[in-house]
């Protein structure tokens, strides 16, 4: 498909959520790039997933948000601007303009795999974001309490992943980190069902809103992209 194509978003709501995603990933990076992957579906509609990196730990946490479409010609699969794709959303018109690809980042080329996944639980949303929000607390606590002289980004990012490292209490399989991710990236929501799948080192928390994957060992092998569908 031409990178210039413009996609046809299934509503208002698909515009204004995916806008939003890409304004929340343009906070930590205003450089950012996403990678965009679009699957025609039987029914002549179409499903396009929007990759984007957030620098949470070493590794960072990859969120993915998809979007329906009213139709799509053929597969789409570009790395782009963050930026330029959201100048792209016409919340209107409920069209994507997809702007011309980029030089992707190492990230972009190492996606979770597409299938192989096995579920590992349904952790109580509730309680999860009860532990995002305490460590949170704890962050600014302890880095407040930190000298002004020895507040260096390295001191701070040992407390990050200090704190980020350990397990959620319902799953201990699940790192606060990739709760955290959820949470800054607006997918996790007190009210709203959590799942955790793992598909070799990789593990992936799914909201109605969103997922945020991560490896959590050497994923070798794991393959390229996860299949563009909603969480369910």
């Amino acid at each position: 498909m031409n990178s210039t194509a413009t996609l046809a978003l299934a509503d208002a709501g698909e515009a204004a959520d995916l806008a939003a995603f890409l304004v929340r990933l343009l906070r930590f990076d205003r450089a950012a790039a996403v990678r965009s992957q679009g699957v025609p579906q039987p029914d002549g509609s179409g499903v396009l997933a929007v990759f984007g990196r957030l620098p949470l730990g070493g590794s960072g946490v990859l969120a993915v948000r998809t979007a329906r479409l009213t139709g799509l010609d053929g597969p789409v699969d570009l790395t782009v601007s963050a930026g330029q794709l959201l100048d792209g959303v016409d919340t209107g018109a409920n069209t994507l303009a997809l702007p011309g690809p980029v030089t992707g980042p190492a990230w972009a080329g190492m996606l979770p795999p597409r299938t192989g996944w096995r579920p590992v639980g349904e952790p109580p949303a509730a309680q999860v974001y009860g532990e995002v929000m305490a460590a949170v607390r704890e962050f600014r606590e302890r880095s407040e309490a930190v000298p002004a002289n020895h507040r260096t980004r390295a001191v701070l990012d040992a407390l990050a992943d200090e704190i980020w490292s350990r397990p959620v209490t319902a799953l201990p399989e699940l790192p606060l980190r990739a709760a955290h991710a959820a949470r800054v990236i607006g997918f996790l929501d007190p009210v709203a069902p959590l799942t955790v799948h793992r598909a070799g080192g990789w593990l992936r928390l799914s909201a109605p809103a969103g997922s945020v994957a991560l490896r959590t060992a050497a994923a070798l092998g794991a393959g390229l992209g996860l299949s563009p569908v909603r969480p369910s």
